[in-house]
């Protein structure tokens, strides 16, 4: 027990730490290296806060289970919508700039309409997988094609040379994602020892444990005004999830999909993702207020209440 409580407390510290000191260095490289803080956030750091759903559903494929990877792609997007973006959005109030509605929003629809087209059929083999990768490939060029360099207040971003920059965005990556892994086995220790069941640890400690580094990230960015960062990163890991961590299963372990997926995972996270575009085009010129983080936040609970009605939850990892 003493053991989970201190993981727990590092855990937390390790993120608390660490999502700060990598805000800052992903905004110093965007200055250093001439790209947007946008950019940086749709590429470096979505990829990263990302990178524990891509080992995961690596692991479940080569396992033989490709049905916990396909769930931790669709689980992932729907928590990154209501979890981190409402509780973003409640902290402080995010800016919205028309570029997202123009550039980026576009291919978060199309690879969301591209990734229910995958199930479907209930079976996602190679050439769904390559479909998705393609998709990606063209995602990541046209932003690179698309990047301009926003106005950024120098103030606000770290007097740090490339190298350095890039040294503690590295660094602080690792122990972010080191911190979350920390924090979430303390976590289901302790609630093991008490009784909780299997279930409510995966719908509650799990679930919200697994998205800290985009919490954490998110939240950081927004308190730190590089707005740019913190929704691009939300919209950046849910395109990496449809476009990069969706394919894995399709390409190592191809075979037939839960149904549970396609009928009722697949169209709670299109209907968080249009939800989230209609805020992003009403709101263009405004705040993605607390108005809007009340109502993200309170669709993730429902649908928890709706996997633990269905008995059968898909836990984002």
């Amino acid at each position: 027990m003493l053991l989970a409580l201190f993981s727990m407390l590092a855990g937390l510290i390790a993120l608390l730490w660490s999502a700060d000191r990598f805000v800052g260095s992903a905004a110093a490289t965007a200055q250093r290296a001439g790209m947007s803080p946008m950019l940086i956030g749709m590429t470096l750091v979505a990829l990263g806060t990302s990178a524990p759903e891509i080992v995961v559903s690596i692991m479940a494929a080569l396992d033989d289970s490709p049905g916990l990877a396909v769930g931790n792609a669709l689980g992932s997007n729907i928590a990154n919508i209501g979890l981190v973006l409402g509780v973003t959005a409640l902290v402080a109030p995010i800016p919205i700039r028309f570029s997202i509605v123009r550039k980026e929003l576009p291919l978060l629809l199309g690879a969301t309409g591209l990734a229910g087209y995958t199930l479907a059929n209930g079976y996602l083999g190679r050439v769904d997988g390559l479909l998705l990768l393609t998709l990606l490939v063209f995602s990541l060029w046209w932003l690179v094609r698309a990047d301009t360099l926003d106005d950024v207040s120098d103030s606000d971003i770290p007097d740090m040379r490339l190298g350095t920059a890039l040294f503690w965005s590295a660094t602080s990556l690792i122990v972010l994602v080191l911190g979350s892994r920390a924090l979430v086995w303390g976590a289901i220790d302790v609630a093991t020892r008490f009784g909780v069941s299997d279930l409510v640890i995966g719908l509650t400690i799990v679930a919200i444990g697994t998205s800290l580094p985009e919490v954490a990230a998110c939240i950081a960015s927004a308190l730190k005004r590089h707005h740019d960062i913190a929704i691009g990163n939300v919209i950046g890991s849910n395109l990496f999830n449809m476009l990069a961590v969706m394919p894995i299963p399709g390409l190592l372990a191809p075979g037939a999909t839960d149904s549970a997926a396609a009928s009722r995972d697949f169209p709670v996270m299109l209907a968080l993702t249009l939800v989230l575009g209609a805020m992003l085009l009403w709101q263009r010129h405004n705040n993605l207020g607390r108005g809007a983080g009340t109502l993200l936040t309170l669709a993730y609970i429902a649908y928890l209440g709706l996997l633990i009605k269905t008995g059968t939850p898909i836990i984002p990892s």
